[in-house]
This record gives structure tokens, sequence and C-alpha cells, in this order.
């Protein structure tokens, strides 16, 4: 689940007027994991507060390294048995009796799943639908009077047997991960009627009805679902990927007519007469958990991406099979278009550029990026003589807005500073438009075609209307600033470019840095030629005359 999924709060008193206290708590989000963790230092024992931060700071260290083979419920067990056993040696070594004792809660959130344990009498609890469930087992011994006898804590024995359970989450529900110094003074019908509140609001109840006097040490943490997370509900959907597909095969009604890709996973199809595209899933996901993230991914990305510039698409309810369906777009893609036609229009050029940055604009109210725009993944159709629609397609390369871990793009589209392991962001998105615009209208790549692999050494590009003399100056002045080696030369953000392509009147002559004066104004370099050619003249005949 993503961290904008998640609202986390958490929040700790003291007991009485202490101003520290033995609890300890925290919270934190390791890639796609939110981990929550609440432990309580045994007070009976001396070093109980130490405990509880070792054991918190331990448990999170060890998530943030965790080996991506290990299942969460095999890390969350090893965790807890390891710093178990790291405290009571120590606590044998050091006080020859078990002085390192603390309670603990954990949770960990991954995707809508909820895993969790616990080791002592702090409790984990879920709140949905207005009702308050204890998900966590209290060690803690039943006879009456002894309620406060631990019978499992981290560091009071050579071994531990921690309590485990697992849960799916759905929106709005709560998880509350506590001491015992909350459930013990607000009763279940008081947590209900604060949760909503957050931590802090539990906390300082319970203090309120203590008169600011609390009789142990109190700690809550409240992680609040807000949203549920639809890839992940996608991705464990039981469905199968198939590993070939042939010509003439139904599947689910949709009957596949022709493979449209090398790789057979994307296929024409028809059902009831109308033809669609659908993309299959491929076969490595059966193995490979990422490719088949990246799969869901594109689905997901496919089916709530509704903007006029994208294919429609969507993912059917009742599939038997991992595949999405898109609308058919009868066109061409932009790259086989320009083999036959070596160049578009200024018109089509100034059209297309703005359905690029109307369709970036657009993604990046999800905080997405394309990542991948050239004319390969650019559909263009002639309606008539007049009009000419484009499409973008190649969900599989949307990706997050200043990602540094992904690789989508294409190396002739890259700005500069993506070869140097730099975040993708507006300015690399535009220079990626300024490469595609500059192709389609010249036929040629501006700092040449880069291999994959290749580290480039970039030389200043050509003005695209040394190529193509039908291009505007206004025009030429807006593609070299968005393909500018220097990004500090280069638009920023996709509104300035949008901005000057539809007010040339407003575009500004651009010129590389360090340009000499006669490019950058050479009616000011001649008058200035002119001026101290007349001072030289004058000095020469006062010489003369002398």
């Amino acid at each position: 689940m993503n961290k904008q999924d998640i609202k986390t709060t958490g929040f700790s008193l003291a007991k009485q007027k202490h101003l520290t206290g033995d609890d300890f708590y925290d919270i934190k989000t390791i890639g796609d994991m939110t981990v929550g963790i609440v432990c309580d230092g045994v007070g009976s024992a001396d070093e109980g507060a130490a405990a509880a931060k070792r054991v918190t700071t331990y448990l999170m260290n060890n998530f943030k390294i965790r080996p991506k083979t290990w299942s969460i419920e095999k890390s969350i067990k090893t965790f807890i048995e390891s710093i178990n056993s790291i405290l009571f040696q120590e606590s044998q070594t050091n006080y020859e009796r078990s002085e390192l004792v603390t309670t603990l809660t954990i949770v960990v959130i991954q995707g809508n799943r909820l895993y969790g344990a616990n080791v002592g009498d702090s409790r984990v609890y879920l709140y949905r639908n207005e009702e308050l469930t204890q998900l966590s087992n209290d060690h803690a011994m039943e006879e009456e009077g002894y309620e406060n006898v631990l019978t499992q804590a981290i560091g009071i024995s050579d071994s531990v047997d921690s309590y485990y359970f697992e849960n799916i989450l759905q929106k709005d529900d709560k998880i509350l991960l506590c001491s015992d110094g909350l459930y013990t003074i607000l009763s279940e019908e008081e947590i209900k009627a604060n949760i909503n509140k957050g931590a802090n609001a539990l906390v300082k109840k319970a203090s309120k009805l203590t008169e600011d006097n609390l009789p142990d040490d109190t700690t809550a943490v409240v992680l609040e679902i807000l949203q549920a997370n639809e890839r992940e509900v996608l991705k464990l959907l039981n469905l199968e990927i198939p590993e070939s597909l042939t010509e003439g095969e139904v599947i689910d009604g949709y009957k596949l007519e022709k493979s449209l890709i090398q790789n057979n996973r994307t296929w024409l199809a028809t059902k009831k007469t109308k033809q669609y595209v659908i993309k299959f899933a491929p076969y490595e996901a059966i193995d490979d958990s990422a490719i088949l993230d990246l799969f869901v991914k594109e689905a997901w990305n496919a089916k709530r991406l509704k903007a006029h510039c994208f294919p429609k698409a969507v993912i059917p309810k009742t599939r038997s099979k991992r595949y999405y369906v898109m609308q058919l777009f009868r066109g061409e893609d932009l790259n086989s278009y320009l083999k036959t036609h070596k160049h578009i229009t200024i018109d089509d050029g100034v059209e297309l550029t703005t359905v690029l940055l109307k369709m970036s604009q657009y993604l990046l109210k999800y905080d997405l990026i394309h990542g991948d725009i050239k004319p390969d993944n650019i559909m263009i159709a002639k309606i008539n003589e007049d009009t000419t629609e484009y499409k973008i397609i190649d969900f599989g390369s949307i990706t997050e807005i200043f990602s540094t871990q992904s690789q989508v793009g294409t190396p002739s589209f890259l700005a500069p500073e993506r070869f140097q392991g730099e975040a993708i962001s507006e300015t690399t998105e535009i220079f990626a438009i300024g490469v595609t615009l500059y192709l389609s209208l010249t036929g040629k790549y501006p700092y040449g075609e880069i291999e994959p692999f290749q580290n480039p050494s970039f030389k200043e590009a050509k003005k695209p209307s040394s190529l193509n003399s039908n291009i505007p100056d206004w025009l030429d002045s807006v593609i070299m600033r968005a393909i500018a080696l220097d990004k500090e030369q280069r638009y920023e953000h996709y509104s300035e470019m949008a901005y000057e392509l539809t007010h040339p009147q407003k575009v500004k002559p651009y010129f590389i840095k360090n340009a000499p004066l006669i490019e950058k104004s050479p009616l000011l370099f001649y008058k200035s030629a002119f001026t101290i050619m007349t001072f030289i003249n004058f000095i020469l005949i006062y010489l003369l005359l002398k």
C-alpha cells in the first residue's frame, strides 16, 4: 500500500510526573511496506526502557535490509527470535538475570494485507464498521490476582513464542497498537469514541481520565487506511497466464484474430462484431513477482487513466486469464508514418506537441510521468485533410514522477542528466517531447541515434529550421529550448512550453549559453563593431595629423 494510502499517528506519555517512560514506538514506510511498532519496557526490570528502544530499532533496521525472498511472516518471526536471543544472552552476561525485557507489538502493511505479531500484553486492535476487535493475544496469566504477570516477553527467556496473525484490510479500517497503559484506562467504548481522532486523542483521553496522573506509561499508534490498494487486489486474483496463444482461439468471448507484436502477447480480437486490442501478461510473470507487479501496474493505469489522448481500456470483471482490453485505434504509429512521409506538417507538429503536453499535465495530477515518449508510442490517424488525431500508448512505461529507480525510456529521447542517474521529472519529459517534435519535423535526431548501454557525449544540435526551412523562427526557439542540454535553459514545467506554443508572438529567441554576440544579436554586434572601428579611425587620423 502506498504511503499516501495510509495516515499514521503516534503518541506517548510517561506515567505520573515522570519526564520519560519505558515505552517506545516507531512508524516507518519502507519500500512498499508500512511498519508500526510499540514496545513497553517491563518496569520491574532495570533496563526495560533500553530494551523497548533496542527492540524497536532492531526490527525497523532489519526490515530495511530484509531479504527479498523472505515472506513477511518469516521476517517477523525470525527478527523477533533474533532480538530476543540477543537481549537474553546480554542480560545473562551482564546481570546474570533477565533485565533487558520488554513487550512487543508489530504490524506490517503491504498491499491490502495486514501482518502482525505480539509478545506480552501490548495489544493490536482493528476498528472496522464501528466495531473494535482485538487481533493480538495477551501473554499474561489468567488467574485472578495475577493478571499483570507476563507469560511471554522479549528477553525474559532464551526462546520466545510470538503470537502471529494476518488480515485483509479495507478502506477506512483503523489499526491501533497500544501498551497496557492505554487499554487499562480506556474502555472499548471510549477507544471507539476517540480512535477517529488519532493516537494523540486516545492517550490524552486516558490522561484526562486520571487527572493527568497516569499510573503507567501510555502509548498509542494508529494506522488509518485511507483507500484500498486496487493494484494489490488485482495482483491477488487467481488468474491463469497462458503460455501460448493461437489465432482463432476464443478467450472469454474474445476471438484472437492477429498477433500485433512479435512476442504474441498483444492481439487484435473480435467480440460481438466489434474489434479490440487485448494485452496478456508475460508468461514469465508466473514465477517472477516483479514482472507480475509491472503488468498489474500497467493494466491498472490503463484502466484508471481516462483522458482523450489515451485509448480507452477496461479490465473485465469476469475474465478467466490475466489480460486487459483496449479500444482499437485505427491508425499507425508515428514512427511508421515518418518512414513513408519523412516528416509531418508544421500545424501537425504543433498539434502533436499540444497533445503530448496535455497528456503529461494530466498524468501530473496522479504524480505520474509517461517515461517513454517517442514516435513508436504515438498513434496517428488522418481523419480528413484538415484533421489529424493522436493517441498515446504504452501504459507499461508510466511511472512515478521523481523516480530514480525506474529504467524506463529510450536512449535517443533521454535528457543528458538521465544518463547520470538523475530523477525523471517534468523537464526530462519536456526533453523527450522536444526530441520527438524535432524528429517529426526534420526526420533527424537532434543528437543522433543513441544505442542502448551507450554513454553518449552530446554536442549542440543544429537548429531544426536548417533541416526544414518551413519551420518558423519562433518554433525553432521552442524546440531548441525544449531540447537544451543544460537543464537550466530548458523549460522547467509543461505549462511554460504549452504557453509559448500557443503564443508565438511571446516567444523569445533561444541561444545556447556562451553563444557569440554576432549570433545572439547581429545588429548589436555590427553597431558595436562600427563604433569600435570609428574610434580606431579617429585615433589613426589624430596620429597622422600630429
